[in-house]
This record gives C-alpha cells, structure tokens and sequence, in this order.
C-alpha cells in the first residue's frame, strides 16, 4: 500500500498539501472535506474512485491522506497522527490555524514529503519482509516434507518385517494346540488298544 497524497486542512481550507502522483487529489479531498465537517468525527475512511481516503479530526483541523489499497487502515491512521503531533507541535502552523505566509504552508509541505517518502519506505520494506519470511515458510514446509518422505521410506521395510514376525507369532499357538491334540489322540489311542487288550484277556468263560 503506498500513500500517493496528503493534506491538512482548516475547515475546507487546505493548509498544505502535496500528491506524489496525478490525478485529481484536491476534487476528492473537497468532497471528504465536507463529510468530516458534516459529521465531525474523529476518523473516517471514504473511497472515491481507485483510492480511499483517511481523515483524522481533531480540533477543527483535518489531517488527510489517500492510499490505494484500503485492507489496511492502522498504518494511515499512524501515519495521520504522525502529522498532527507535527502540525501541533510547530507554533508557526497552530497558533491560528492558518499559514500568514506561503513560507509556513511550503515549509509543511516538505514535512509532508518526508513522512510520506518514510512511511512508504517503511510499507515497502514491511512487503518485503513479508515476503521473505513466507518464502522461507514454503521452504521449511519444503524440507519437512522431503525428511517426511525420507524416513518414511527408510523404515518401509521395518512394518512389513513386522507385520511378518506378528503373523509367525499368531501362528505358533495354533502349531502348538495341534501338537499337543495329535500327542493327546494318539495316548487315548494306545490306553484304548491297552484296555481292550487287558478285558480280552480277563473274560470269563460261560
């Protein structure tokens, strides 16, 4: 988001302005101007056309700057009460609230032209920084995925190792049942071929 023009104004006079690029800024301005005086509060944000503009009231002075993104409003609204502390501050600009001079109103102006060029100095920097941290995000996300598929497929063989050792485990019971009733059928087997052995031997005669 950049800030292409500001101004401070008392009531619809503006005190000083400057735009960093053409258009038709001081239309605009106007007709914010008569909104703010309307309703006297003390922000407002209104867009006409491409920009949207920002508007800071305080004590009869209108501080103003139009950007062409509106998403963002804490920036503009840091950057206004910038000015203000500046406009306040400089006993030339607010002891009447007007500019005897065209001295005071060009001297505001560079004033205006420097926060202007070191807030948007400060967003640029803040879009690139931003930048960067998310391409850093995609490539951490990039390596985690790559040591993700790494050890997935380094321990690809340890499941189907186990899975074949929890088979053979299961397996072992059944093997022993089965031993264990083979030996069981042939002793009853041999006890019954014994029994009938001894009661042939022991039969009486009738």
């Amino acid at each position: 988001m950049t800030t292409t023009y500001s101004c401070v104004a008392n009531g619809r006079a503006v005190l000083a302005e400057l735009a960093l690029t053409g258009g038709s800024y001081q239309e605009a301005a106007a007709k914010v101007l008569r909104q703010v005086l309307l309703k006297a509060e003390p922000a407002t944000i209104i867009q006409i056309g491409s920009y949207v503009y920002h508007t800071l009231f305080i004590d009869g002075i209108t501080y103003l700057c139009a950007t062409d993104n509106g998403l963002d409003t804490m920036a503009p609204s840091a950057f206004l009460k910038k000015v203000s502390d500046t406009f306040t501050r400089n006993p030339l600009m607010s002891q009447e609230r007007c500019f005897p001079s065209n001295a005071p109103a060009t001297d505001f102006q560079q004033i205006l032209a420097q926060h202007m060029v070191e807030y948007n100095r400060n967003q640029s920097d803040n879009t690139v920084s931003s930048v960067k941290s998310q391409v850093m995000l995609r490539n951490i996300d990039t390596v985690l995925e790559k040591e993700t598929v790494t050890i997935i497929s380094e321990g690809a063989e340890d499941p189907r190792a186990t899975a074949e050792e929890f088979e053979k485990t299961r397996r072992a019971p059944k093997r022993t049942w089965w031993k264990c009733f083979k030996i069981v059928v042939t002793t009853l087997k041999i006890l019954l071929s014994v029994t009938v052995i001894l009661l042939s031997t022991h039969v009486i005669p009738t």
